[in-house]
């Protein structure tokens, strides 16, 4: 069963390969055994750049649901997911994920996201990106608000 899922996340990597719609890689969310989502990078389509394999599939699994957790479904994915990805398949809390090519690999054929893990484990001020804070408590009075509606859904 894993393998014919492994091969339903490479043949979608494949199948964007072709289009030439972006990277070439592909993943399936899984629910009880089947397939709920099958996406590829679409970043060159879409001028997208979170449009990743992954992400797109955690879209569509979560629009076909009709939520946005995804506690009992798995990910199946052509290969190790990068930083941005990792974020989604944590906030869609998904209950496993299995790869095929690991980020070695994707770094090999031109996509090396090693320098976003330097990036992230930098202090915001030191990264190559400049961050700086402004007004934080207009953010934090809303963010207030919310926590205190009774009617708000977490997540």
């Amino acid at each position: 069963m894993e393998r014919t899922l492994m091969e339903a996340a490479v043949s979608a990597a494949a199948e964007g390969v072709e289009r030439q719609e972006g990277g070439p890689f592909g993943a399936v969310v899984v629910r009880e055994g089947r397939v709920i989502a099958r996406a590829w990078n679409r970043v060159v389509r879409d001028l997208d750049p979170t449009a990743h394999a992954e992400v797109n599939a955690i879209r569509e699994a979560c629009r076909a649901l009709g939520r946005f957790h995804l506690e009992d479904c798995d990910l199946v994915t052509s290969c190790e997911p990068c930083p941005m990805c990792l974020g989604a398949i944590y906030w869609a809390r998904l209950r496993s994920v299995t790869f095929a090519a690991g980020r070695d690999d994707a770094a090999g054929v031109g996509f090396s996201d090693a320098w976003i893990y330097e990036e992230l484990a930098r202090p915001p001020e030191a990264r190559t990106v400049k961050f700086s804070r402004v007004d934080p408590e207009s953010a934090l009075a809303v963010m207030r608000r919310w926590q205190a509606d009774v009617a708000r859904q977490p997540y």
